[in-house]
Formats: C-alpha cells, structure tokens, sequence
C-alpha cells in the first residue's frame, strides 16, 4: 500500500512537471515569434507592395488578377510545400467616371458634395437626375411617408453611425442596412434614386462606398452615399428649405460575370498531413483607397504568420494552409467556392482563422463554435505575453471562413483588432498603406502565428 501511494505520488510529481515545462516552452515560443516579428517587419514590406502595385482590386478587374497572380508567387518564392488556385467565378461591377452631385443653396450658389456610388448601384440617366429630395432618418420612416410623398423624389437617409457602442462593429451591423436595404425600400414607393450618409464613424469629408442589396421584384434605383460633412451641409440647406433640388449623376456599369481566384498556399504537416488549419484574409478590395485595412492587413498577415514558422524552423503536425479569399466585398463568392471545394474533396477542417478587422493592435480572438470551445480555449490566454491577446470570446469567425463553418461545422475565429479607427477608413479613398502602423500590424502577425501554433499543438 505504501508503495502504491509512492507510486501515484511520483506519477502526479512528473505529470505536473512535465505539464509545466510544455507550458513554459509554449510562452518561450510564442515570446519568440512576437520578438521576430516586431523586430523583422515583413508584413509590413509585403503589404507596401500590394498596396503600391495593386491599388484597386475589386472583383472583375485586372488589378485584383494582377495580385492574384503576384500572391502566388510570393508564396512560391516562400518555398511552401504547395501554391495553388481556385477558380471562382465572380460578379464585375465597374464604378467608371467620377460621380458628381450638387444642389444650389437659398443664394442660388452651386454646393458640389463628396459622394460615393454604393456597389451594385446602377447608373443614372446620362444627363444625371435632378429632382427634389426627401430626407427620412430612418428606413422605417420610408413606408410611413408612402408613396405620395415620395414618388418622383430622391430619397435622402441621414441616420449617423450608431456611436455609442464600445466595439464600432456593432455600431456598423445597426447602421449598415441603410445601405444594403434603403436603395430598394426607397424605390417600392418610387422614388427616383437614394442618397445615404456614408456608414462610418469619422467627421471627415471620406464618402464609403459598399455594397447593396437590390430586392427582388422590385425597380432598381442609382443609390450613393455621402462623407458626413456633406450630409451635413445637405441637412442644413433642407433645414432651411425643405423642396432643395438635388443632382446626381452615376456612371457605373454591371458586365458579365468573370473568372477570379483564391489563392492558397500550404505548408505540409508532419504527423497529420491531411488535417488542415486555414489562416486567411481577402484579396480583394473596394476601387478607392488600396484597400490596406480591408483587407491587405490581414492577407500579409496570413501569409507571414505561416512564413514566420516556417523560418524559425517549425515542423507543423497539421497542415497549415493560407487562404487569400476572392470576392468578400461583394458576393463571398470565394468563401463559398472553398467551403464547397472543402466538402467536395472531403477535407479535413480542424479550424480556421480569419484576419478581416483592420491591421490595428490586436485585442482578442473570437470563436465561432461551442460555448464550451471558448472556455477551453480561454485557458491559452496564460501563454501570451502581457498586453497582446488576452481575451478569447464568442465571435462570427469572419465572412470568408463562414460557408465553411456552415457546410462542415468547422470551428472558426477571427483576430479582433481595437475598432475605434476602423471605421474611419473602411470602403474609403483613405484606405491607404500609409494609414497602417507598422507595430500594430506586426503585433496581429505574431497574434495569428501564436494561435495557429497553439491549435497546432494542442489541438481544440
């Protein structure tokens, strides 16, 4: 009896101690990739390059081909196991020339406004629309006015960005359907055309653009959104008169669908080679601004993430696999095309990371899966350094890894980046290179590398 209890006492002893150097050697790997990336600063040299090369990258275009075709050779030159396409066919919306809108003032003086076509709008006349316009501050006060008040009227929704949340994504999910849904509320009750005031959180004079959602059965209308200083000054001049006339003129065109792709590169597991964990972004991105936020930051960070490893020497168990999704901004055709391909094939999912928040300091990482998988995962906290990641929540994974969580149950998750800014720059002309902080951005580099790491290793 006494030899038993010995027995069990020395096993719980090395169990312990042997659970206690695993973790430390966690903290020092993961204390490692954070130095190296703070000190090396490759996505920060990736992501000029993308954004410098290949500015406008919307669905359709050659810029966003030309990237394709420059991110699988990166990955090549990078030496992974395996680069390869997908083929995704894709819808092509062209904004073509430069909007134009105006009204002139109680003194008969022209007031040009800052105004950005939504994605999908369809052009206006050639001559461009002028009528009266009708502000409403919300969709739901469009049905009330009817179509009486409304027929023959451009339709002007002035609701702001909802401030008060603390996480300005969920100011963005309350605003948002003024763009996706107004252009076609405003039109049931004929309505000319739609102006919103732009869906972002800065008091600047940037028009966002983004997509809209034309409902079926119903007259599509050219729709565009306004900077907030221009909405301002429009909802002056009604103050004072209510029958102000506005111009608006959109060039845009809709052309046949076109061939696009996601780009994907791997690096082979050791143990399990057919057992793979995805770390993604999206390539492509609106025609203002060189989409360096949204979503630049979170390829470059996919593809180093899994650079990083491979050049301090890491031998994955599981196969890692970067994912440069096509066509998030407009239709997720890419992420559907993968989770298809994913069931087709019948791959094997252990998890899947998205980056699509802005290249901002990370904060946390939010999970789409079981309560009791956030809880689990919670207890990886202990192996970050102070002042990185120190939260892992609920979460929606991220647009493009989504289809594949609803076609085969994958877990997904999503680095969750301080929001505050994000806002500022999202579907912009400000969306540059410049608007990233090198640190910021290499910090959610070493936070993905970090997780995928962790995942690798210990398993979900």
């Amino acid at each position: 009896m006494y030899k038993i209890s010995l027995i069990l006492i020395l096993s719980a002893f090395l169990l312990t101690y042997s659970f206690s150097q695993s973790t430390d050697e966690h903290k020092r790997f993961i204390k490692n990739i954070y130095e190296e990336s703070l000190t090396a600063h490759h996505t920060h040299q990736i992501l000029q390059q993308l954004c410098q090369k290949f500015p406008r990258r919307l669905s359709g275009s050659k810029g966003l081909e030309d990237a394709v075709q420059w991110a699988k050779s990166l990955m090549e030159g990078y030496n992974f196991d395996n680069v390869f396409l997908q083929n995704v066919l894709v819808p092509h919306w062209v904004r073509g020339e430069k909007e134009s809108a105006y009204f002139y003032n109680s003194k008969g003086k022209k007031e040009n406004l800052t105004i950005l076509a939504l994605g999908r709008s369809i052009a206006t006349p050639v001559d461009g629309i002028s009528a009266q316009i009708i502000q409403v501050a919300s969709l739901e006060e469009i049905p009330q006015l009817g179509k009486e008040k409304i027929e023959g009227k451009i339709v002007y929704i002035s609701k702001p960005f909802a401030q008060h949340f603390i996480r300005t994504f969920e100011g963005y999910s309350e605003t948002v359907q003024i763009r996706s849904k107004g252009p076609s509320e405003a039109a049931k009750y004929g309505a000319l055309a739609c102006i919103i005031r732009s869906v972002g959180t800065a008091d600047d004079d940037y028009a966002h653009t983004g997509g809209l959602r034309y409902a079926v059965n119903v007259p599509q209308i050219p729709a565009a959104a306004l900077s907030v200083k221009s909405a301002k000054k429009l909802e002056r001049a009604l103050q004072h008169n209510p029958e102000v006339k506005f111009y608006l003129k959109i060039n845009s065109n809709t052309l046949p669908d076109k061939m696009s792709h996601n780009v994907i590169g791997e690096i082979k597991g050791s143990e399990n080679p057919q057992k793979i964990i995805v770390i993604a972004g999206h390539l492509d991105a609106w025609d203002v601004g060189q989409g360096a936020h949204d979503d630049g930051a979170g390829c470059m960070q996919s593809v180093m993430a899994v650079r990083m490893l491979q050049q301090m020497g890491y031998k994955p168990k599981n196969t890692l696999r970067v994912v440069l999704f096509t066509n998030e901004e407009n239709g997720i055709k890419g992420g559907k095309k993968y989770a298809e391909l994913a069931v087709k094939n019948k791959e094997d999912h252990i998890f899947a990371l998205e980056s699509d928040a802005g290249g901002f300091t990370p904060r946390a990482i939010g999970i789409k899966g079981p309560d009791s998988l956030v809880q689990n995962l919670s207890s990886w906290i202990k192996f970050f350094p102070d002042f990185t990641i120190d939260k892992i929540v609920m979460g929606d994974g991220g647009a493009d890894v989504s289809p594949l969580n609803k076609e085969t149950g994958t877990p997904v998750g999503g680095l969750l980046p301080d929001s505050q800014r994000y806002f500022d720059f999202h579907h912009t002309h400000a969306d540059v290179f410049e608007a990233v902080n090198k640190r910021e951005l290499e910090m959610g580099t070493a936070s993905m590398a970090s997780f995928i790491y962790l995942v690798d290793q210990l398993g979900l």
